[in-house]
């Protein structure tokens, strides 16, 4: 029987977005298996929350206040980890935002914001982790998602980010490798979040469409992307840096809408 990837000697794992959503399901999972989570998040109550959860259910986690487009609180949260912990091991890129608007009429601000939190975020949050992962290696997960390689309209900015972030996943990748640090990401299509039933009550998505066009015919669970963040951080991936892994239910694969 297969059995899922575990965090073995209890892996310090730090999580941005790790509150809510994908990250919230993110957190338990590596909590379940065995990691020491540090749940970074814009909402320090929602983080500190969070946390005394998966203690409650028998795991370790502390809650850290972070705002992923400010450095020097990516730098404090991931410093708290060292503290509490003492070393860091990997860290997972949760944290994101979604704000479909017509190209033609995009305000530079939103513009600007989806750029700072998607990709600008992703780099210092992942610099800051990594600096204290140098001398003993570990695994970085950024969460990227379909449109980094397929459009959508309406969301040219969000498009443009999350391909930044594939990016840099490669670069990363093959930069910090000779340090035993692996980069990959993983990029869902539409999960059933709450930032996505948001978007499914305000008229931005069309859920019926969007499993139509799904050859699986379901939107992804979180769970489903928390399976991928797990192998890809476990030693069950240990020759696998530079690779987006979609968990699209063959979304990318179909070639019509």
């Amino acid at each position: 029987m297969l059995k899922l990837p575990v965090m073995p000697d209890s892996k310090v794992i730090v999580v941005s977005g790790g509150a809510s959503g994908i990250g919230s399901e993110v957190s338990s999972r590596l909590a379940t298996e065995g990691a020491y989570v540090v749940i970074a998040d814009l909402n320090a109550a929602q983080a500190e929350a969070k946390a005394a959860a998966i203690v409650e259910a028998g795991g370790q986690a502390i809650g850290v206040a972070c705002d992923i487009t400010n450095p020097e609180l990516c730098e404090a949260a991931a410093q708290a980890a060292v503290d509490k912990y003492g070393r860091i091991d990997g860290l997972v890129n949760c944290a994101g935002i979604s704000k479909p608007h017509d190209s033609i009429s995009l305000p530079p601000t939103d513009w600007a914001r989806m750029v700072d939190v998607q990709l600008n975020g992703a780099f210092y949050f992942a610099q800051a982790c990594t600096k204290r992962m140098f001398d003993t290696g570990g695994a970085i997960v950024f969460i990227t998602s379909t449109n980094a390689e397929a459009a959508f309209p309406r969301r040219a900015a969000y498009c443009c980010a999350k391909a930044g972030v594939a990016m840099l996943t490669k670069v990363l990748a093959i930069e910090w490798a000779e340090k035993g640090i692996r980069v990959n990401a993983v990029g869902p299509a539409y999960v059933a979040t709450e930032m996505t039933q948001r978007n499914i009550a305000a008229g931005n998505v069309n859920e019926g469409q969007i499993k139509a066009r799904i050859p699986l015919g379901r939107l992804a669970q979180p769970a489903d992307v928390a399976d991928a963040v797990s192998f890809l951080l476990s030693d069950k991936s240990s020759f696998i840096t530079g690779h987006s892994l979609y968990v699209d239910g063959g979304w990318l694969a179909y070639g019509y809408f």
